[in-house]
């Protein structure tokens, strides 16, 4: 089929690279020069594994390439996804949909013949049946150009899997045809057993959200778990291990820690909170804001722990942070527990030197009054503290007994519960996490089995 996929930020890129990986011709749609240049040479401006290979071959193969023009797209296009952004609103909880509402209103007037327009965009309940109307008002198509809601369900560091390989496929349609047409877009992905599930276009909506806010509500709920584990002299990594054994529960989602961040499960949280409010409904979802002050107050008590660890003050102390990126695999620092945490401190007085494998120019950006270091050694010489804030594989291989050769003070603390605490302990570290006594975790953590479901 001839597919268009109009905004190629993370979720539009990923998406027209699979989609023509299983064997449809694409067009991407963006109005950044910038960016739609680095693809259609089949570079990548962000970092997601899998992606630039696939992506390349795409274009060489000229399966897919790129345009300004809505214009083209109208006229090229049987499908028409929309991916672009819909960020929190600027002093508001609530989602902006402006960017969907402005390709409907652009788009609608040129689609001359029949068309399937699907959002992907994660959108508050009610804003795909708007968009229906508008799309049926202004295209001269009439009631050809139907509308569709098509959530996506991409976790960065795995966005390509997860869209070739996808848990389900969520279509909110209208009618049979409108059915008829995603399932044969998907129809590779369908043989292979993926599940189909056909619903309304507000079903379609909930799912994201609330798969989101169920995520978020599991890692809280962890969170939660670790404080009592603190208060009680007992290990929260071994807890979480013999919970997730259960397969009501399951690992994923289940790592205490810093907590949550990135561009999706805050934002979508909070949208869902502020819907539920219009609704009438925001007393049932009292819940979800207690999920949201947990993973606010790991940061905090991420702070005070390491102002402990420090001595009771930053004043003249060196901070190495590992990690700014919210999650590893990924550049993506929107929200990021980690640079939180490292911004705070060093307006506290430290002097703090950051290191992340991916994410450090995207972390520069946002905070240039930070320090960022090309190694962790680097990062840690003359430290007085080292802070793991976010888990990336090659942090969990440093040798403790060589990086206490570089720091000033050898005290940790694994604010991710994932680094070997008693080989660091051995090594004659200070050691800390959260929910985990300093000094008390032994080596009876998460196996790789456990390590590999949480990944």
């Amino acid at each position: 089929m001839n597919i268009t996929v109009i905004g190629t930020g993370y979720l539009g890129a990923v998406h027209a690279a699979c989609m023509a990986q299983i064997g449809h011709d694409v067009l991407g749609v963006d109005t950044d020069a910038e960016k739609r240049n680095l693809l259609a040479q089949g570079g990548v401006p962000f970092f997601e594994p899998g992606l630039g290979e696939m992506l390349n071959r795409m274009v060489q193969s000229r399966a897919l390439r790129f345009s300004a023009s809505l214009a083209e797209a109208a006229e090229f296009g049987e499908v028409h996804f929309i991916c672009v952004g819909t960020p929190q609103l600027s002093g508001s909880f609530a989602a902006d949909t402006s960017s969907v509402e402005a390709v409907i209103k652009d788009l609608a007037p040129l689609l001359m013949r029949d068309c399937l327009v699907v959002g992907k965009s994660t959108v508050p309940v009610g804003t795909a049946a708007r968009m229906a109307s508008r799309l049926a008002r202004l295209a001269p198509a009439g009631s050809g150009a139907e509308l569709a809601w098509n959530p996506e369900f991409l976790r960065e560091g795995y966005a390509v899997r997860d869209t070739l390989e996808p848990d389900r496929v969520v279509a909110g349609v209208t009618s049979a045809r409108s059915d008829a047409i995603l399932r044969s877009v998907y129809a590779p992905i369908l043989a292979a057993g993926t599940p189909y599930i056909a619903t309304d276009l507000q079903t379609a909506e909930l799912v994201k959200m609330a798969a989101n806010a169920f995520l978020a509500t599991k890692i809280s709920f962890i969170n939660a778990m670790a404080d009592v584990c603190a208060a009680a002299d007992a290990d929260i990594v071994t807890l979480a291990r013999a919970l997730g054994h259960d397969s009501r529960i399951g690992h994923r989602g289940m790592a205490a820690g810093l907590g949550f961040g990135g561009g999706c499960l805050p934002k979508d949280l909070r949208a869902l909170l502020v819907r539920g409010d219009e609704l009438g409904v925001g007393e049932s979802l009292r819940i979800l804001r207690e999920v949201e002050r947990i993973n606010a107050g790991r940061r905090v008590q991420t702070i005070e722990i390491a102002t402990n660890l420090a001595g009771g003050s930053w004043t003249d102390r060196n901070a190495a942070v590992l990690g700014a990126s919210f999650k590893p695999q990924t550049d993506d620092v929107r929200e990021s527990p980690a640079l939180a945490v490292a911004a705070e401190i060093a307006a506290a007085g430290a002097r703090v030197r950051v290191h992340d494998p991916r994410a450090a120019d995207n972390a520069r950006a946002l905070h240039p009054e930070l320090e960022y270091a090309p190694d962790v050694e680097k990062a840690c010489t003359d430290a007085d503290i080292v802070l793991h804030l976010t888990e990336w594989s090659e942090y969990r291989e440093i040798d403790p007994v060589g990086l206490r050769g570089v720091v000033r003070q050898p005290v940790l603390l694994d604010a991710r519960n994932v680094l070997p605490l008693d080989h660091w302990q051995a090594a004659g570290w200070t050691v800390s996490g959260l929910g985990i006594q300093a000094g008390k975790r032994s080596g009876y953590g998460l196996g790789p089995a456990d390590r590999k479901e949480l990944d």
